[in-house]
């Protein structure tokens, strides 16, 4: 028999909630999911609504943006202990990139609405999340640069 744990386990597991109270994680765990996507699934595409957020259990996501002449660029490929989906918190909450499964990927969502709506009523939590992103917002920003600079770049 399989033992299915509590998505605030799993979360406990995941590098983004690492040294994050019981508590908030629990109030973050009433808005979660667990899910996986086969290869070549597409998890969200550009001009959706953005209305989860994903943390990476295990297998590979590509973000990619399309251009007129190229049928779709990789900016970024994440991994095990990633997360991904940041458009939620930004109006009009919509997907800046497409994001398609490399393998089989399971990952935890976090469903924006639900999640929005716990943040507003408690600060110190909201204040907590967001901290944690926006390391990540940078870092995906800095890399993204540094490919069109590896593209366009002179040399």
């Amino acid at each position: 028999m399989v033992k299915v744990e509590g998505l605030d386990k799993l979360m406990a597991e995941h590098p983004f909630f690492q040294g994050m109270d019981e508590t908030s994680r629990k109030t973050l765990a009433g808005c979660a999911r667990n899910e996986r996507f086969g290869a070549g699934d597409y998890v969200a595409h550009e001009g959706k609504p953005a209305e989860r957020f994903y943390f990476i259990r295990s297998g590979t996501v590509a973000l990619e943006f399309h251009m007129p002449s190229n049928d779709g660029l990789v900016i970024e490929t994440l991994h095990d202990g990633e997360m991904f989906g940041w458009s939620w918190m930004v109006p009009p909450y919509e997907w800046a990139y497409d994001i398609r499964a490399v393998e089989l990927t399971r990952v935890i969502s976090l469903e924006a609405t639900c999640l929005r709506k716990k943040l507003k009523k408690d600060n110190a939590l909201g204040f907590e999340l967001y901290s944690r992103f926006v390391p990540v917002m940078a870092k995906r920003l800095s890399s993204a640069r540094q490919q069109l600079t590896d593209m366009y770049g002179k040399s």
